[in-house]
């Protein structure tokens, strides 16, 4: 070997371990869905909060990954005796990523925002009972309650309730300024979205320098991305029957954990036959959870028989209430006066647990002579023709929102269940704050809802996940929509 080669050898050498260190001071992440927008304060599209929480936007209080409820921009808060005022502490020397003060001005901005008749945010019930937003100064917020709410501090951590900039509002959408760890820097639409490390950041700094967030829908090119280590990690990995694959292979990690995602064969309540309790409980015998459970998540989830997260203490199991049977699903058919049968859609959007638990529920429902038209829609086509056009009969989706069961209270809700005793259930429980009556009510609106057959409780969703083995700091459980990287680091 010559001297040049020689030279020419221990360049390239260097490049490649300078490139390698660069590479280690950011991340690529895979996620199957696009954000319709950048604003999680007003739609209820999960990618959103995947992407910003805790990275981009920060509220009053945060969830953790073990799901606990911390402070956030608040560092400490006091409550009255009376359960009706909540006096917040802000962490001063807060800033928005475009320099701009935060004070105690922008959270009664945001919260009175989010609660305006107008507020189209998605989870606008999170601040029903909120009377008024004061500034007692910079640093100190006080929030009054019409009635006292045991969930507060809860409802506060959740994406929907982050706090947001007047100056910057109307740009949120497509160019986000929040007060995280990491700053909005860019949106290919259809590719990626990527964000920078905030040297600003009032709190503990991220540890990596940037991230990009990729949106591959495909799971096989899924697989081909991480095995091909074109990706750092994907969160929620979309082909779970390639997980032993990963597994077996020292190159990766898989993290298995738990989420909040319920999946529901979701049922329009007000349209004919769905108004028919007999034909939704025909509905729930129809449907083997295992089945589906086996066929399109290749085992990994937890059979659910109520709208409530199995690995929650207040959790009851109700799935015996509509086990597999459908000569029982054909007999209340028949006793509703649809012996022969009847024909719906199936709405079904992106996700493979949707696409391929949604053939597999065809299917079982043909079985006792319902036909359901499967109608594949892109994630937005679903939001606007299932969600907020409720023009559907029936879908298949995973609510993944932090103990949503309060949905069922709302009239309005996409599924259009309407039970004052449930809503007065559900008010009751928001003013309770003794912890055992909140349990015995919680176990009370899961029987509830179970009893009516609101909706087909199909399984838990578990966090899947896959990454390269020297990641760390990812989250293993979901316990609210997001991929937080504050915390996240590759190891030495």
């Amino acid at each position: 070997m010559t001297f040049r080669s020689i030279v020419f050898a221990a360049s390239s050498t260097l490049a490649l371990m300078a490139g390698t260190a660069f590479a280690k001071d950011s991340v690529t992440i895979g996620m199957q869905l696009e954000p319709p927008h950048l604003d999680p304060t007003s739609a209820a599209a999960g990618a959103i909060d995947q992407v910003l929480y805790s990275n981009v936007f920060e509220g009053l209080t945060r969830f953790m990954g073990d799901g606990s409820v911390v402070p956030g921009l608040a560092k400490s808060w006091e409550i009255s005796a009376d359960g009706l005022s909540y006096t917040f502490h802000l962490n001063q020397g807060v800033t928005f990523h475009d320099g701009t003060t935060m004070d105690a001005e922008d959270v009664k901005f945001s919260l009175d925002r989010a609660r305006a008749e107008d507020s189209t945010n998605a989870q606008k019930a999170l601040f029903a009972d909120i009377a008024s937003v004061d500034v007692v100064d910079p640093a100190t917020v006080k929030v009054t309650l019409s009635k006292a709410n045991g969930n507060m501090l809860f409802n506060l951590a959740w994406g929907d309730a982050v706090i947001v900039a007047p100056e910057s509002i109307d740009d949120i959408k497509t160019a986000p300024v929040g007060t995280g760890a990491f700053k909005f820097a860019g949106w290919v639409q259809g590719d990626s979205i990527s964000l920078e490390k905030n040297a600003d950041y009032w709190g503990t700094p991220a540890v990596l320098d940037g991230a990009t967030f990729k949106f591959i829908s495909d799971p096989t090119a899924a697989f081909a991305a991480v095995m091909a280590e074109d990706l750092d990690a994907f969160s929620a990995f979309p082909a779970p029957e390639n997980l032993p694959q990963f597994d077996a292979d020292p190159r990766f990690q898989v993290l298995v954990g738990s989420t909040e995602g319920e999946t529901i064969l979701s049922t329009n309540n007000l349209k004919a036959p769905f108004d028919d309790i007999r034909v939704r409980q025909a509905l729930a015998h129809a449907v083997d959870r295992q089945a589906i459970i086996d066929g399109a998540m290749f085992g990994y989830g937890t059979p659910i028989g109520s709208h409530f997260a199995p690995h929650h203490p207040a959790y009851v199991d109700l799935t015996g209430q509509s086990a597999y049977d459908p000569e029982r699903a054909k007999a209340l058919l028949a006793e509703a006066g649809l012996a022969d049968g009847f024909k719906t859609t199936l709405h079904l959007p992106p996700p493979s647990y949707a696409r391929r638990g949604g053939e597999i529920v065809a299917a079982q429902l043909a079985q006792v002579g319902i036909e359901a038209e499967i109608i594949n829609v892109e994630w937005a086509q679903w939001l606007e023709t299932v969600f907020r056009g409720k023009d559907f009969g029936l879908t298949i989706v995973s609510h993944t929102e932090p103990m949503d069961i309060g949905i069922y209270a709302r009239p309005d809700y996409y599924f259009q269940y309407d039970n004052p005793e449930f809503q007065e259930l559900m008010t009751s429980l928001n003013a309770t704050t003794d912890p055992d009556q909140r349990m015995a009510m919680l176990k009370q609106a899961q029987e509830t809802i179970a009893n009516d057959y609101v909706n087909g409780y199909l399984f838990q969703m578990a966090s899947l996940s896959v990454a390269k083995a020297d990641l760390q700091g990812l989250w293993a459980n979901a316990p609210t929509q997001a991929i937080d990287l504050t915390a996240v680091s590759w190891a030495d």
